[in-house]
């Protein structure tokens, strides 16, 4: 894919740009694999807001994407889709009895490719398979953290880890963010880079697109009043005393660790911030 520049018509659309959809094969997705999707604003089922800065937006289906694709099966691909939800591409599937499935979709899924899943298949891009067969230094994405519970790590557009070694009951995996960690031989992996690369590359370029994604504005904390977040307040000269920034909770950021899960830190052999210069 590449990345397309719109006619400077208006100030907005001067900077803006836009993927092609070269790609994508069909603009209508398969409604037995589609959920209708209530927009909760942020809010959990107590009515609170959890998520900030979220609402409205343009009306979208759920697509019911399978991150837990059964073994043994000869997958042809009948359409590379368009997803609103999320940033790569999708392919609509259907295997060897007629079922049909949304996986994510690869750099290299073309429409009438077909690709198989499980101990026997054999060592191509897009093919899927426990990471115990899969050679070291191979590019992988849709992992397993644990063993049948479908893919968790490397979804989004134009990631890929790279198996690094192998050894005992464990394989150790480079994460795009630079974490070195180990997951389970047996769990498996899809071979390939996930699809639509430029993603990162296009810009926003207007506050209503923004908008239409189901994005609110984000309002800084030094024009807020006090009683909305430590940074507000004031009689119009500087804002605080030398404090560190901190959330609207009172939570310090820039650099405070909020990982809490120390049952998974064995399994992580270098830290995505262990080459990180602190600022000073």
């Amino acid at each position: 894919m590449s990345i397309k520049n719109y006619s400077p018509t208006t100030p907005a659309r001067r900077g803006m740009t836009t993927r092609d959809f070269d790609g994508i094969t069909t603009r209508k997705p398969l409604k037995s694999l589609t959920t209708g999707k209530r927009q909760k604003s942020g809010r959990n089922a107590h009515g609170r807001i959890t998520v900030r800065h979220r609402g409205g937006g343009a009306k979208r289906l759920y697509r019911n994407v399978s991150h837990n694709i059964p073994a043994g099966l000869k997958l042809t691909i009948m359409e590379i889709e368009y997803d609103p939800g999320r940033t790569a591409n999708i392919a609509r599937v259907k295997d060897q009895n007629g079922t049909f499935y949304y996986i994510v979709a690869d750099t290299n899924m073309t429409k009438g490719m077909v690709i198989s899943t499980g101990e026997e298949s054999p060592i191509e891009i897009s093919n899927r398979m426990p990471i115990a067969n899969i050679p070291v230094g191979t590019q992988i994405y849709a992992i397993e953290l644990v063993p049948g519970k479908g893919a968790q790590l490397i979804r989004s557009a134009g990631t890929s880890a790279q198996l690094m070694a192998k050894e005992g009951n464990y394989a150790t995996i480079k994460m795009p963010s630079g974490e070195i960690r180990k997951v389970p031989v047996n769990s498996q992996a899809s071979i390939g880079t996930v699809s639509n690369v430029q993603n990162k590359n296009v810009k926003i370029g207007s506050a209503g697109r923004k908008r239409r994604m189901g994005i609110r504005p984000t309002v800084r904390g030094v024009v807020q009043n006090a009683t909305d977040h430590p940074h507000g307040g004031g009689d119009g000269g500087r804002h605080g005393t030398g404090k560190a920034p901190r959330t609207p909770w009172g939570q310090l950021t820039l650099g405070y660790r909020t990982r809490r899960n120390k049952d998974t830190t064995k399994f992580i052999v270098k830290s995505r911030h262990a080459n990180k210069r602190r600022s000073k």
